[in-house]
């Protein structure tokens, strides 16, 4: 009994590793141990163990799959917008004017914080990614794009030891630590303490989240190759990374002018007995000190040039926010901020050139720091700005030089105006129709498959319209779709002439051609029809390729064909044609192929009780059935030609049947007035009978003349090929 069972166990592992394949050879056998097996050995345990690492396997992230890559454009975009809420940190500290200290906007505190808690929450989603995201192994970058790797704890081991240390070290709510560390202690020395905190800890943070963009922004351009779709976007994204650098060049701006001010303050108080840091906060005001700091002497504001004495303090750069009051609790935020970006949107564009520093180190730091800033900042928005803004114009650039370099050759070949113009026209209208795209090599550098499907679905239609086409094998049109090739044509242009051979095929998509025949230049006749998008012409190279018996000769257009407007189709050429039909004869039904060119035959044998329809490019007959169509411009001018013949002749033998009827009725009445009239009336009437008869062979000339002249006129019927002769 045990060994039953372990042999019914080596069974199931070895079918599950081999459900992949395909054994329907085996069925048979299979099916006749699964009604003989007993109950399985495996328990269900086992088998959960056996399908959880598949299980956890699966729920690993492509790295270069569609879903990723969308998320990593969110996350981009989140990271700048939370790098962007870091400076509203600093509009926190303000100046109270009227007690003459430091305090905090507690509404903004609340802001800021949860601004900045909002947008890393998709930062730590991120890092949840990270975990789940697989890598290409570089052992196997040797050829192609790598094979990735799927283990769970492989990815979470090269995540630790790479980029998880900076993510960590990133998304750490320090400022929000700050504001709520600061509740607990006494509220004389808060202002104080948090801004040096807050200061000290956004400026901290700051290089690991600017390296978290760089490294995230290069993983999304290295996957995708672009991080937006267009060009405008990019000039966009572009633009705000400069007004991102001037909103926290302003916040700074803003936070160093306190400090210039508390600065001030200190050098006054400084010989003051039992003074502190702290006393400058609201908290801890000092009626003495409020009285040295509310002297208007104690630290004026004037313009550093204005200084003469050295004992007066210079603000430097920061005199504009000082005496602006956009750092006094009273004003606005909205007037803060704005004023505040507008000073280093200003300062960042003129690179500092009209900031006047005063001797303080820390001033003049930031100044320069402005200066370089500033300076790399305008030349990469310059060049990107310019390199997306370009990318939109290269094609604009490029049919501007082709028509200069065909302007130049037109002229060094001194050709006429007027076939100037048809060049410039033509060369116009390719532009309007693909933007200086190359379709055609566009296509040819995507795959086979996916080249298969979009000429399917650009050609397929046209193809089936004619009729021979309509029931061929779809592997044959599949071959013939690609071998379509797309072709312009201007108004006004000849496409082919009657007599010249044809070599291509032309399937229409948009415009309209007229085609007229004069039967090789004859006199006397002239047949026109009008094409339009859906239709095509050059079925004479369709019947010298599908007929096995054909010269290697072209046909000979029996039709002069010319645009009618600007005509965009599809071209199959005689020498892709004969392949196609050479390499799937053994799909072409030859006898069904007869049977559909012969349809158009049938009519211009059968007079007898047949009513005609000819009208426009159609020609319909109708015997004891339903109205037939037929497509062929050949068949069709031949038909039309044939009934205007026939039915020539039968105006001519009905004109001259009434004629006779109405000689005969003259006759007789003749004959009855000689009965009963005198002889001299009896003499005018043969006078008149002589010359009735007279006229009659002169007529009878005339109608043999006619007969002679209609006789050449009856048109040669088409050729018909044999698409049976020959192997099938």
């Amino acid at each position: 009994m045990t060994t039953n069972e372990k042999k019914f166990v080596r069974f199931e592992d070895w079918k599950s590793e081999s459900s992949s394949f395909n054994f329907s050879q085996y069925d048979s056998s299979i099916d006749g141990f699964e009604k003989r097996k007993s109950k399985p050995s495996v328990t269900p345990e086992k088998n959960n163990e056996s399908l959880e690492k598949p299980a956890s396997r699966c729920s690993v992230l492509d790295p270069q799959g569609p879903l990723l890559q969308k998320w990593n454009k969110i996350f981009v975009i989140t990271c700048v917008m939370a790098v962007s809420m870091d400076p509203l940190f600093f509009y926190i500290p303000v100046i109270d004017d009227q007690r003459k200290c430091l305090n905090l906007n507690g509404t903004l505190k609340i802001t800021a914080s949860v601004l900045r808690t909002f947008f890393d929450l998709f930062y730590i989603i991120r890092i949840v990614f990270q975990f789940r995201t697989g890598f290409i192994a570089p052992s196997s970058r040797i050829f192609g794009r790598g094979e990735p790797v799927d283990d769970p704890f492989a990815i979470a081991m090269r995540y630790l030891s790479s980029h998880f240390i900076i993510d960590i070290l990133s998304i750490l709510p320090l400022p929000q630590m700050v504001i709520l560390a600061m509740i607990p202690i006494p509220q004389g020395s808060v202002p104080y303490i948090t801004k040096d905190w807050l200061k000290y800890t956004i400026i901290t943070q700051y290089a690991p989240r600017l390296m978290r963009i760089y490294t995230l922004f290069n993983e999304v351009t290295s996957t995708s190759g672009i991080l937006t779709e267009t060009a405008w976007a990019g000039a966009a994204y572009n633009l705000f990374l400069y007004m991102l650098a001037s909103h926290v060049v302003g916040a700074f701006w803003y936070l160093f002018s306190i400090e210039s001010e508390l600065r001030c303050w200190r050098r006054r108080l400084k010989n003051t007995p039992f003074f502190d840091d702290s006393y400058l906060s609201c908290g801890r005001v000092n009626s003495t000190l409020f009285s040295i700091l509310n002297n208007s002497a104690t630290c004026p504001y004037k313009d550093p040039d204005d200084i003469i004495d050295p004992t007066v303090f210079n603000f430097g750069i920061f005199m504009d926010a000082l005496t602006s009051r956009v750092v006094e609790l009273n004003t606005n935020f909205h007037h803060k901020f704005f004023y505040c970006f507008w000073w280093g949107l200003r300062n960042l564009s003129s690179v500092g050139q009209n900031l006047k520093t005063s001797t303080y180190i820390g001033e003049i730091i930031f100044a320069i720091f402005i200066a370089v800033f500033g300076l790399v900042l305008f030349a990469l928005l310059i060049g990107n700005m310019q390199k997306y803004l370009q990318s939109t114009t290269v094609r604009v650039e490029e049919m501007r030089i082709k028509r200069r370099d065909a302007e130049q050759w037109m002229c060094h070949r001194m050709l006429p105006d007027h076939m100037k113009q048809r060049i410039r026209r033509y060369e116009q209208y390719k532009w309007q129709e693909n933007r200086g795209v190359e379709e055609e090599k566009l296509i040819c550098n995507l795959p086979k498959d996916l080249r298969r499907d979009i000429r399917r679905h650009l050609c397929l239609d046209l193809l089936k319209k004619v009729p021979i086409f309509s029931n061929m094998d779809k592997q044959l049109l599949d071959a013939m779709c690609d071998k379509l090739k797309p072709v312009l044509y201007t108004e006004k242009s000849f496409v082919v002439r009657e007599g010249d051979p044809v070599d291509e095929m032309l399937f229409i998509m948009r415009g309209k051609l007229k085609t007229a025949t004069t039967n090789g230049g004859r006199t006397g006749f002239f047949n026109s029809t009008e094409l339009k998008a859906g239709d095509f012409c050059g079925e004479e190279l369709l019947t010298w390729a599908l007929d096995p018996t054909t010269s290697s000769n072209l046909p000979i257009s029996t039709s002069t064909v010319e645009t009618i407007t600007e005509v965009e189709a599809f071209a199959l050429m005689h020498d892709d044609l004969k392949i196609v039909a050479s390499q799937f004869r053994r799909l072409i039904n030859r006898k069904q192929l007869q049977h559909t060119f012969r349809q158009g035959l049938i009519c211009f044998f059968t007079f007898d009780n047949a009513s005609f329809h000819f009208c426009g490019k159609n020609l319909y007959y109708k015997k004891q059935g339903p109205l037939q169509k037929f497509y062929s411009l050949q068949w069709r001018t031949w038909g039309a030609r044939f009934i205007q013949v026939v039915w020539r002749r039968y105006r001519e033998k009905r004109a001259q049947k009434l004629l006779r009827e109405s000689e005969k009725r003259q006759e007789n009445a003749s004959e009855n007035e000689e009965e009963s009239s005198s002889p001299s009336i009896g003499s005018t009437i043969y006078v008149q009978r002589f010359a009735s008869n007279a006229l009659k062979h002169l007529r009878s000339g005339k109608r043999v003349t006619q007969t002679k002249k209609f006789l050449p006129l009856l048109p040669r019927k088409p050729a018909e090929p044999d698409f049976i002769t020959g192997k099938n």
